[in-house]
């Protein structure tokens, strides 16, 4: 039998539903209360009128909002590449192989060595406060590595995407034409029982705009909902294909024509930016501020990869993305954590209402304000996932 639980005495409550709050888009409710039964939420509200449960929790005046939702990640990888980091932030040049490294270094782990790493990010990514996360694979290239790893993640979360094409496999690098053929045909065939989502790279010495739309439409015919990496090293194809194909997220979004960001307003495609990526990389940072103001919905992600943003820090990227790309604090928290559930397409997270999974966050700050205000600092003081406090 499932027991109740009243978490009390909170500062300032998260909810991310308007009519529970305050009007605005992050339902604030002060001195509030919320009421967890079994994995769900059954109640929020004003902590005087918390009606009785089985078990009390006193938040101490802190501030509690939802889990965040981590929706995209690159977790399913061996290898290290600290040498290429270093590299890169010290000016000096560096040969090695990129993606190419992570890929070798994959394909000789073993399941049990992809999984310990697996489970040891997610569990660094629970303690920041991430209840909810989608991962890729993209990092085997081979049919009998994607598919592992597919394997391997879906035994940890439904947001698994199949990230066959993330670049050109290094054995078929003279002949792109038959990787696609691969990863449209037999990979896409081990694949597809594992995953939730198709994605592509549509970038220029990754797949351009033919090869993606061949990916993502044969994806979608195994029952695969498309996802795209675009738009984010240059102007290209991918959004404008996101919106075509109603793409759940077009991600990075960093070089966008108005035409971009008049295709995305008028669409279901939300626009997941990922600022780790550009901190790690020293790029020219995504313009969230044109996109919102032009009614874009927004996602905020932490990429985490061992190449271009190894983080798993979603506070990381709230405090980044008001920094320097133009987000107000409550509209990183909403991306976050409404935003990345807009952009795997879920509303039983992301918010904290009734009928929602009691996925939480407490923060040992009074507002969600702190996690910009104090960057670099472990706020999160307790989590909560499918109701039961798991750190």
């Amino acid at each position: 039998m499932s027991s109740s639980t009243v978490i009390t005495n909170i500062g300032t409550l998260v909810t991310n539903d308007p009519s529970l709050g305050d009007n605005s888009p992050l339902g604030l409710v002060r001195d509030a209360a919320v009421v967890i039964d079994g994995d769900r939420i059954a109640w929020t509200g004003e902590s005087s009128k918390a009606p009785a449960t089985d078990n009390r929790v006193d938040a101490g005046g802190r501030a509690v909002l939802p889990g965040f939702v981590d929706s995209h990640s690159h977790l399913l990888f061996a290898g290290d590449r600290t040498e290429e980091f270093n590299a890169r932030m010290s000016g000096r040049p560096y040969s090695a192989g990129g993606i190419r490294t992570t890929v070798a270094a994959t394909r000789a782990a073993s399941d049990e060595e992809l999984e310990a790493g697996l489970t040891r990010y997610l569990a660094e990514a629970l303690r920041q406060g991430t209840t909810t996360f989608e991962t890729k694979s993209g990092y085997g290239l081979t049919t009998a590595d994607e598919s592992r790893a597919l394997r391997i993640a879906a035994r940890h979360t439904d947001e698994v995407t199949y990230l066959g094409a993330h670049v050109v496999a290094p054995e078929l690098a003279d002949d792109p034409a038959a990787y696609v053929a691969l990863v449209t045909g037999e990979m896409l065939d081990a694949c597809a029982p594992h995953a939730r989502w198709v994605d592509v790279f549509c970038e220029k010495g990754a797949f351009d705009g033919d090869q993606a739309r061949a990916i993502l439409t044969a994806g979608k015919a195994k029952g695969l909902h498309p996802r795209i990496h675009a738009n984010q090293l240059s102007y290209g194809p991918g959004v404008q294909l996101a919106v075509e194909l109603d793409a759940a997220s077009a991600d990075h979004c960093t070089h966008l024509t108005d035409a971009d960001v008049d295709a995305l307003a008028h669409s279901d495609t939300v626009a997941t930016l990922l600022p780790g990526a550009e901190f790690s990389t020293r790029a020219a940072w995504p313009d969230a501020r044109r996109l919102i103001d032009a009614g874009v919905t927004v996602a905020l992600s932490t990429d985490c990869n061992p190449g271009s943003s190894f983080t798993s820090s979603v506070p990381f990227c709230i405090a980044l993305a008001v920094r320097d790309m133009g987000m107000t604090p409550d509209e990183t928290v909403w991306s976050a954590t409404a935003g990345g559930a807009a952009a795997l397409r879920r509303d039983d997270v992301g918010r904290v209402a009734p009928g929602a999974y009691a996925d939480l966050t407490l923060l040992d700050a009074p507002s969600h304000v702190h996690l910009a205000y104090r960057p670099g600092v472990p706020l999160v003081d307790g989590v909560w996932r499918r109701g039961v406090r798991v750190a």
